[in-house]
């Protein structure tokens, strides 16, 4: 909010409060798959050395990748010549991806170049096969998050997009029906990577993953950045344009730019899951309201000054919330948490604390402060944060009276409340429609209970 107010949740009819009218939808990806506020001038080196089984797909995801760099800004190499592998050669690009790669393709020298690339902060995005490669390098196995074990018949499956924040995934709907060849893996990466979609096992035949069944993932890797897409067996996927936007948000998160956050995530429960179900324990205070989109998941505001708020049964006292938001120029909203059940938005303002969406007001009431009461770490959120009209995600995590704030995985902001007027342990949580001319979208609101912490967040 600027000058004025901060919004909170409770429940709420959903007719009345929720426009059940199409807010504005995600952009459709053309066939180019070109994607706004790209970083121009990233370099991309493309590997396909097969010393297994050799995709005919392999020419097909070459070219369409180039013709993704083109679209947006960045180079691409290609190569089948392990002697690549060098650290001096290397250097030159931000992102290395492995494409359908199979078998032992580099020797132990190029073993090393490579260890050394991705430490110093390079990016890795591997498709399809590239989990169906050496299986001998501990470390490769764990820059990719799972190694391949089996796959029934190319066949249709739906696949249940579980992030929405990620580049690669925003604009996917929540089930995502195509057809591919479906791998198996030995092992399930959700512990140690973050989950962006799994595939329903319901949906096709061959699955052995006990119902739990990544097949795209995202994770910080001993100091680069990696990104894993299970899809990309057929010649077809690379012509799809839903596709070929999954694998550019994956480049484009590689190679650093755009953010997101793809640490481990377990234990959450939906609070808003863009249904209009989701809504029924939600309620409106003051005037204005929200659209919901349940095409694209999404809660847009209308109006205002108000406040959507979650009306649980139990207040949150110590607790993680995470939710995704974009504002398509310089809007204005926030997260309200910390304050007890009103229909005056105003309640809220005076008893809970604001986080900030706004792209241009002075420092303590920017995007990441807690409005009027302490700024961002401004150097980090800028580098976190991605541009209007992109996804970002936050995560509010509150224990005691300490309240911490990360934007696409970072930390940026580190509160402690004083103030013996207001309690983080009065544990509302809403999202605010700041005016007219502020159009804010959200979606994906999904919070988990933390252990008890005192009010510096120490465990007791």
């Amino acid at each position: 909010m600027r000058a004025s107010a901060r919004i909170t949740i409770a429940t709420a009819t959903a007719a009345l409060l929720i426009g059940c009218v199409s807010g504005p939808a995600a952009s459709e990806p053309d066939s180019s798959g070109s994607a706004a506020g790209s970083k121009a001038g990233e370099k991309v080196l493309v590997f396909s050395k097969t010393a297994g089984f050799r995709h005919d797909s392999i020419p097909e995801g070459v070219a369409a990748i180039k013709e993704l760099g083109a679209a947006n800004g960045f180079t691409v190499d290609a190569t089948e010549d392990a002697k690549a592998f060098t650290a001096k050669n290397l250097a030159k690009y931000d992102a290395v991806l492995w494409l359908s790669t199979t078998g032992d393709v580099l020797d132990g020298k190029q073993q090393s170049a490579f260890e050394g690339y991705i430490k110093r902060g390079g990016g890795y995005v591997g498709v399809h096969a590239a989990a169906d490669t050496e299986y001998d390098w501990p470390f490769y196995g764990g820059l990719a998050g799972a190694y391949f074990q089996s796959h029934p018949a190319i066949q249709p499956a739906k696949v249940r997009v579980e992030d929405h924040g990620h580049p690669s995934t925003a604009h996917l709907p929540g089930i995502w029906e195509r057809t591919d060849e479906w791998y198996n893996y030995r092992s399930n990466p959700r512990d140690r990577a973050h989950v962006l979609a799994s595939l329903d096992e319901s949906s096709y035949t061959g699955g052995s993953m006990s119902g739990d069944h990544p097949i795209a993932w995202c994770q910080d890797y001993q100091g680069g950045r990696s990104f894993y897409t299970g899809s990309g067996h057929t010649k077809e996927s690379f012509a799809d344009p839903a596709f070929r936007t999954h694998l550019l948000g994956g480049i484009r998160w590689a190679t650093g730019a755009a953010q997101a956050d793809c640490r481990p995530e377990k234990g959450y429960t939906p609070i808003f899951d863009g249904t209009a179900k989701s809504l029924d324990a939600w309620k409106q205070a003051g005037p204005g309201s929200f659209e919901l989109n349940e095409k694209d998941g999404t809660l847009t505001t209308v109006g205002g000054m108000g406040m959507l708020w979650y009306d649980e049964a139990k207040e949150l006292g110590s607790y993680s919330l995470k939710l995704d938001w974009r504002m398509d120029g310089d809007d204005n909203s926030g997260i309200f948490v910390g304050f007890p059940p009103s229909d005056d938005p105003w309640s809220a303002v005076n008893n809970g604390y604001e986080i900030q969406i706004d792209a241009t007001d002075v420092p303590e009431k920017t995007t990441g402060s807690v409005y009027g009461f302490k700024s961002a770490d401004l150097a980090k959120r800028d580098k976190a944060l991605n541009p209007a009209g992109e996804w970002n995600t936050y995560e509010l995590r509150v224990e005691g009276e300490r309240l911490r704030i990360y934007l696409n995985g970072v930390k940026i902001n580190d509160f402690t409340n004083t103030d013996p007027a207001r309690s983080l342990k009065d544990g509302h949580i809403g999202i605010q429609n700041h005016g007219a001319d502020d159009q804010v979208s959200f979606r994906d609101i999904r919070v988990k209970d933390l252990p008890a912490r005192n009010a510096s967040g120490v465990g007791r």
